[in-house]
């Protein structure tokens, strides 16, 4: 890959999501970066044996952590150029219902799913509308469009997120830096697949589609709106769920 090609940051970079996101951006083109926690570097080996994967520069830092992740964030720029597209795929659950959820379990999630995509965002979005040129997409969720039994904590970060999303696309927008949503429904990952069979089945029997989404179809969505020709969309929220919740 040239080192001219235009540098795509994936957070949340080692699961399964987002290491389909790096596939699809480095075949579209992007030189990839991937960012986790650094509880994911026992992941690493095997994450490499992808031989589209082996030569992509790994990062790890907490991005719950502010001073920690402007420190990180910094560094990635400083060694391997200006970032021109962020993907916010990092994220936790920590499921209980309401009135046994913990304070710790709350601040967790909100934490890993929120508080890291202003924290990715922060160092990096005015070089982007100082270049002119910036694509931000974060990984939200079907359960933050309709709620889901035992996710407020999840539930509350991931709808936070598109806020997050609609607020900074109307800033980025004047300097050609668009920020959008992808609502994943279930997907086949290593998450659902610790799911109970049968609990698993009524999962798939409310979906249309009848059945899991598989990774590369998340990663489709985020490809495209990384791309340069979709200038003119922002501030959206793109539900890829199967059918599981439709709304204008």
């Amino acid at each position: 890959m040239s080192s001219s090609a235009p540098l795509a940051l994936v957070t949340g970079a080692l699961g399964a999501i987002g290491a389909e996101c790096l596939r699809q951006l480095i075949a579209t083109g992007h030189r990839g970066i991937a960012l986790d926690h650094p509880a994911a570097a026992s992941r690493e080996a095997a994450w490499r044996e992808d031989p589209r994967l082996a030569p992509v520069p790994a990062y790890f830092c907490d991005l719950a952590d502010a001073a920690a992740s402007r420190e990180t964030l910094t560094r990635i720029e400083a060694e391997q150029g200006p970032v021109s597209v962020l993907v916010n795929a990092a994220g936790i659950t920590r499921d209980a219902r309401f009135s046994k959820m913990s304070v710790e379990q709350w601040r967790a999630v909100l934490g890993a799913n929120l508080d890291s995509a202003f924290n990715a965002c922060h160092p990096l979005f005015p070089g982007m509308c100082a270049r002119g040129f910036g694509r931000i997409i974060n990984l939200s969720s079907v359960n933050g469009q309709k709620g889901q039994f035992g996710q407020t904590n999840y539930a509350a970060s991931k709808a936070g997120l598109h806020g997050f999303t609609m607020s900074l696309a109307q800033e980025g927008a004047a300097c050609g830096v668009t920020v959008n949503t992808v609502s994943p429904g279930y997907v086949a990952t290593p998450m659902t697949a610790a799911i109970k069979p049968e609990a698993l089945e009524r999962v798939k029997a409310q979906i249309p589609l009848g059945r899991l989404a598989e990774p590369r179809e998340i990663a489709r969505v985020v490809a495209f709106l990384a791309e340069a020709d979709s200038a003119y969309l922002t501030g959206a929220n793109i539900p890829v769920n199967g059918g599981l919740y439709m709304s204008f």
